[in-house]
Protein backbone atom coordinates (compact mmCIF):
# COMPACT_ATOMS: atom_id res chain seq x y z
CA UNK A 1 0.00 0.00 0.00
CA UNK A 2 1.03 3.26 -1.07
CA UNK A 3 1.45 6.53 1.60
CA UNK A 4 -1.59 8.30 -0.82
CA UNK A 5 -3.98 5.11 0.23
CA UNK A 6 -3.05 4.92 3.82
CA UNK A 7 -3.38 8.17 4.55
CA UNK A 8 -6.73 8.03 2.59
CA UNK A 9 -7.72 4.84 3.98
CA UNK A 10 -6.80 5.73 7.61
CA UNK A 11 -8.43 9.09 6.99
CA UNK A 12 -11.78 7.54 6.14
CA UNK A 13 -11.17 5.60 9.25
CA UNK A 14 -10.67 8.09 11.22
CA UNK A 15 -13.50 10.61 9.61
CA UNK A 16 -16.50 7.49 10.09
CA UNK A 17 -15.64 6.68 13.81
CA UNK A 18 -15.23 10.12 14.79
CA UNK A 19 -18.24 11.93 12.86
CA UNK A 20 -19.73 8.83 13.56
CA UNK A 21 -19.56 9.27 17.04
CA UNK A 22 -21.11 13.52 16.63
CA UNK A 23 -23.88 12.07 14.86
CA UNK A 24 -24.98 9.49 17.56
CA UNK A 25 -24.92 12.50 19.86
CA UNK A 26 -26.47 14.90 17.56
CA UNK A 27 -29.13 13.34 15.85
CA UNK A 28 -32.72 12.42 17.17
CA UNK A 29 -33.71 8.76 17.90
CA UNK A 30 -30.32 7.57 18.10
CA UNK A 31 -29.73 4.95 21.31
CA UNK A 32 -26.54 7.55 22.14
CA UNK A 33 -28.75 11.05 21.35
CA UNK A 34 -27.21 13.56 24.04
CA UNK A 35 -24.94 11.31 25.53
CA UNK A 36 -22.42 14.45 25.28
CA UNK A 37 -19.23 15.80 24.88
CA UNK A 38 -17.09 13.47 26.66
CA UNK A 39 -18.74 10.62 24.51
CA UNK A 40 -17.19 12.54 21.51
CA UNK A 41 -14.06 13.46 23.22
CA UNK A 42 -13.57 9.25 23.61
CA UNK A 43 -15.22 8.43 20.30
CA UNK A 44 -12.64 10.92 18.77
CA UNK A 45 -9.58 9.69 20.70
CA UNK A 46 -10.55 6.11 19.65
CA UNK A 47 -11.12 6.91 16.24
CA UNK A 48 -7.38 8.24 16.10
CA UNK A 49 -6.20 5.28 17.76
CA UNK A 50 -7.94 3.21 15.60
CA UNK A 51 -7.10 4.61 12.23
CA UNK A 52 -3.46 5.06 13.36
CA UNK A 53 -3.13 1.34 13.70
CA UNK A 54 -4.79 0.50 10.81
CA UNK A 55 -2.34 2.40 7.93
CA UNK A 56 0.64 3.16 10.53
CA UNK A 57 2.88 1.03 8.79
CA UNK A 58 2.29 2.09 5.23
CA UNK A 59 2.28 6.20 5.89
CA UNK A 60 2.98 6.98 9.59
CA UNK A 61 -0.18 7.67 9.96
CA UNK A 62 -0.18 11.67 10.02
CA UNK A 63 -4.49 12.05 8.77
CA UNK A 64 -4.01 15.18 9.16
CA UNK A 65 -2.44 18.09 6.88
CA UNK A 66 -1.22 20.54 10.08
CA UNK A 67 0.74 16.55 10.94
CA UNK A 68 1.96 16.37 7.81
CA UNK A 69 3.30 20.03 7.60
CA UNK A 70 4.99 20.01 11.03
CA UNK A 71 6.83 16.49 9.80
CA UNK A 72 8.17 18.17 6.93
CA UNK A 73 9.68 21.52 9.18
CA UNK A 74 10.97 19.09 10.94
CA UNK A 75 13.18 16.98 8.02
CA UNK A 76 10.84 14.00 9.16
CA UNK A 77 9.49 13.58 5.21
CA UNK A 78 10.02 15.47 2.25
CA UNK A 79 8.52 18.29 1.23
CA UNK A 80 7.84 16.98 -1.93
CA UNK A 81 5.38 14.51 -0.34
CA UNK A 82 3.13 16.47 1.50
CA UNK A 83 0.79 16.99 -1.40
CA UNK A 84 0.40 13.50 -1.64
CA UNK A 85 -0.41 13.29 2.01
CA UNK A 86 -3.08 15.96 2.02
CA UNK A 87 -5.11 15.26 -0.99
CA UNK A 88 -4.94 11.32 0.30
CA UNK A 89 -6.31 13.09 3.71
CA UNK A 90 -9.03 15.29 2.05
CA UNK A 91 -10.47 12.41 0.02
CA UNK A 92 -10.58 10.10 2.68
CA UNK A 93 -12.34 12.51 5.40
CA UNK A 94 -14.98 13.11 2.18
CA UNK A 95 -15.54 9.38 1.74
CA UNK A 96 -15.69 8.80 5.89
CA UNK A 97 -18.26 11.80 6.10
CA UNK A 98 -20.62 9.67 3.23
CA UNK A 99 -20.09 6.55 4.89
CA UNK A 100 -21.33 8.53 7.79
CA UNK A 101 -24.55 9.94 6.42
CA UNK A 102 -25.70 6.70 4.63
CA UNK A 103 -25.06 5.20 8.29
CA UNK A 104 -27.79 7.49 9.70
CA UNK A 105 -29.64 7.32 6.95
CA UNK A 106 -33.16 7.57 8.24
CA UNK A 107 -32.03 10.23 11.42
CA UNK A 108 -31.85 12.95 9.25
CA UNK A 109 -35.33 13.36 8.12
CA UNK A 110 -36.33 13.29 12.08
CA UNK A 111 -33.56 15.75 13.19
CA UNK A 112 -34.94 19.03 12.90
CA UNK A 113 -32.05 21.55 14.13
CA UNK A 114 -29.59 22.42 10.81
CA UNK A 115 -26.95 22.95 13.68
CA UNK A 116 -27.27 19.43 15.02
CA UNK A 117 -26.62 18.14 11.39
CA UNK A 118 -23.46 20.24 10.31
CA UNK A 119 -22.16 19.72 14.00
CA UNK A 120 -22.26 16.46 12.78
CA UNK A 121 -19.64 16.73 9.98
CA UNK A 122 -17.94 20.14 10.90
CA UNK A 123 -16.94 22.18 13.93
CA UNK A 124 -18.18 25.82 14.58
CA UNK A 125 -17.35 28.58 17.68
CA UNK A 126 -19.45 28.37 21.08
CA UNK A 127 -18.78 32.02 20.56
CA UNK A 128 -18.25 32.97 16.99
CA UNK A 129 -14.84 35.86 17.53
CA UNK A 130 -12.20 35.27 14.54
CA UNK A 131 -9.32 35.67 16.83
CA UNK A 132 -10.61 33.83 19.83
CA UNK A 133 -11.42 30.81 17.50
CA UNK A 134 -8.25 31.24 15.47
CA UNK A 135 -5.98 30.80 18.57
CA UNK A 136 -8.18 28.44 19.62
CA UNK A 137 -7.57 25.83 16.80
CA UNK A 138 -3.69 26.90 17.03
CA UNK A 139 -3.25 25.90 20.73
CA UNK A 140 -4.89 22.87 20.44
CA UNK A 141 -3.18 21.79 17.21
CA UNK A 142 0.21 23.50 18.96
CA UNK A 143 -0.08 20.61 22.04
CA UNK A 144 -1.40 17.85 19.48
CA UNK A 145 1.83 18.12 17.33
CA UNK A 146 4.05 18.54 20.35
CA UNK A 147 2.77 15.79 22.00
CA UNK A 148 2.60 14.20 18.81
CA UNK A 149 6.11 14.51 18.26
CA UNK A 150 7.16 14.17 22.32
CA UNK A 151 5.22 10.50 22.43
CA UNK A 152 7.81 9.48 19.48
CA UNK A 153 10.31 10.30 21.49
CA UNK A 154 9.65 8.01 24.27
CA UNK A 155 10.39 4.03 24.53
CA UNK A 156 6.98 2.91 24.88
CA UNK A 157 6.11 -1.00 24.58
CA UNK A 158 5.66 -1.19 20.69
CA UNK A 159 2.66 -0.70 19.63
CA UNK A 160 1.21 1.50 22.31
CA UNK A 161 1.86 4.83 20.64
CA UNK A 162 -1.29 5.20 18.61
CA UNK A 163 -3.07 4.08 21.95
CA UNK A 164 -1.13 7.06 23.29
CA UNK A 165 -1.94 9.26 21.02
CA UNK A 166 -5.72 8.62 21.27
CA UNK A 167 -5.79 9.49 25.12
CA UNK A 168 -3.72 12.43 23.87
CA UNK A 169 -7.01 13.58 21.54
CA UNK A 170 -9.26 12.97 24.60
CA UNK A 171 -7.13 15.26 26.50
CA UNK A 172 -6.90 18.12 23.74
CA UNK A 173 -11.23 17.12 23.85
CA UNK A 174 -11.96 17.77 27.42
CA UNK A 175 -9.58 20.84 28.14
CA UNK A 176 -9.56 22.80 25.02
CA UNK A 177 -11.90 21.76 22.57
CA UNK A 178 -15.32 23.01 24.26
CA UNK A 179 -14.37 26.86 22.39
CA UNK A 180 -14.36 25.56 18.72
CA UNK A 181 -15.50 22.03 19.11
CA UNK A 182 -11.33 21.27 18.18
CA UNK A 183 -10.77 20.58 14.58
CA UNK A 184 -7.23 20.50 14.90
CA UNK A 185 -7.26 18.80 11.43
CA UNK A 186 -7.91 20.99 8.53
CA UNK A 187 -8.98 17.47 6.50
CA UNK A 188 -11.12 16.41 9.76
CA UNK A 189 -12.99 19.82 9.01
CA UNK A 190 -12.83 20.61 5.18
CA UNK A 191 -13.53 17.08 3.83
CA UNK A 192 -16.97 16.31 6.07
CA UNK A 193 -17.91 20.03 5.71
CA UNK A 194 -17.41 19.57 1.83
CA UNK A 195 -19.42 16.38 1.88
CA UNK A 196 -22.41 18.12 4.03
CA UNK A 197 -22.36 20.62 0.76
CA UNK A 198 -22.69 18.27 -1.78
CA UNK A 199 -24.88 15.71 0.18
CA UNK A 200 -29.17 15.18 -0.18
CA UNK A 201 -29.31 15.75 3.59
CA UNK A 202 -33.29 16.34 4.49
CA UNK A 203 -33.24 20.34 6.14
CA UNK A 204 -29.89 20.54 6.17
CA UNK A 205 -29.20 24.10 6.05
CA UNK A 206 -25.86 26.33 5.57
CA UNK A 207 -22.35 24.41 5.53
CA UNK A 208 -21.15 27.90 7.47
CA UNK A 209 -18.55 28.30 5.17
CA UNK A 210 -17.37 31.63 6.51
CA UNK A 211 -16.27 30.05 9.35
CA UNK A 212 -14.37 27.01 7.22
CA UNK A 213 -10.91 28.92 6.90
CA UNK A 214 -10.52 28.82 10.60
CA UNK A 215 -10.18 25.27 11.15
CA UNK A 216 -8.09 25.20 8.08
CA UNK A 217 -5.65 28.37 8.62
CA UNK A 218 -5.30 27.91 12.58
CA UNK A 219 -4.53 24.06 12.56
CA UNK A 220 -1.89 24.68 9.88
CA UNK A 221 -0.46 27.42 11.59
CA UNK A 222 -0.40 26.01 15.23
CA UNK A 223 1.10 22.53 13.81
CA UNK A 224 4.03 24.39 12.11
CA UNK A 225 4.93 25.99 15.07
CA UNK A 226 4.85 23.04 17.12
CA UNK A 227 6.72 21.05 14.85
CA UNK A 228 9.29 24.37 14.72
CA UNK A 229 8.95 24.78 17.92
CA UNK A 230 10.19 20.95 18.98
CA UNK A 231 12.90 21.04 16.72
CA UNK A 232 14.23 24.26 18.03
CA UNK A 233 13.68 23.69 21.47
CA UNK A 234 13.69 20.01 21.95
CA UNK A 235 16.21 19.03 19.59
CA UNK A 236 18.59 21.91 19.44
CA UNK A 237 17.86 22.45 15.77
CA UNK A 238 17.52 26.26 14.80
CA UNK A 239 14.88 26.68 11.99
CA UNK A 240 14.89 30.24 10.12
CA UNK A 241 11.48 28.94 9.31
CA UNK A 242 10.08 29.35 13.12
CA UNK A 243 10.26 32.98 12.50
CA UNK A 244 8.20 33.21 9.64
CA UNK A 245 6.03 31.25 10.91
CA UNK A 246 5.34 33.29 14.19
CA UNK A 247 5.26 36.64 11.82
CA UNK A 248 2.65 34.99 9.88
CA UNK A 249 0.91 34.21 13.36
CA UNK A 250 1.45 37.74 14.44
CA UNK A 251 -0.30 38.99 10.82
CA UNK A 252 -3.12 36.87 10.69
CA UNK A 253 -4.34 37.38 14.34
CA UNK A 254 -3.88 41.00 13.88
CA UNK A 255 -5.78 41.10 11.08
CA UNK A 256 -8.74 39.19 12.58
CA UNK A 257 -8.86 41.28 15.17
CA UNK A 258 -9.23 44.13 13.00
CA UNK A 259 -11.50 42.51 10.43
CA UNK A 260 -13.37 39.60 11.65
CA UNK A 261 -16.06 38.81 13.97
CA UNK A 262 -16.50 39.97 17.04
CA UNK A 263 -18.81 38.51 20.08
CA UNK A 264 -21.10 41.53 21.16
CA UNK A 265 -21.18 43.11 23.96
CA UNK A 266 -23.03 41.80 26.66
CA UNK A 267 -25.95 43.71 27.70
CA UNK A 268 -26.41 43.71 32.36
CA UNK A 269 -30.04 44.14 33.26
CA UNK A 270 -30.28 45.11 36.29
CA UNK A 271 -33.25 44.65 38.27
CA UNK A 272 -35.53 47.15 40.07
CA UNK A 273 -36.99 46.02 43.43
CA UNK A 274 -40.30 46.87 44.02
Amino acid sequence: MTAFWGELIGTAILITLGAGVCAGVNLKKTLSNSSGWVIITFGWGLAVAVAAYSVGKFSGAHLNPALTVALAFTGDLPWKEVPTYIIGQVLGAMIGATVVYFHYLPHWRVTDDPGAKLGTFATGPAIPYTMANLISEMIGTFVLVLGILAIGANKFTDGLNPLIVGFLIVSIGMSLGGTTGYAINPARDFGPRLAHALLPIPGKGSSNWGYAWIPVVGPMLGGSLGGLFYKTAFLGKTDINLWFVIGAIVIILAAAFFMGKKPQEMTIVKKVSA
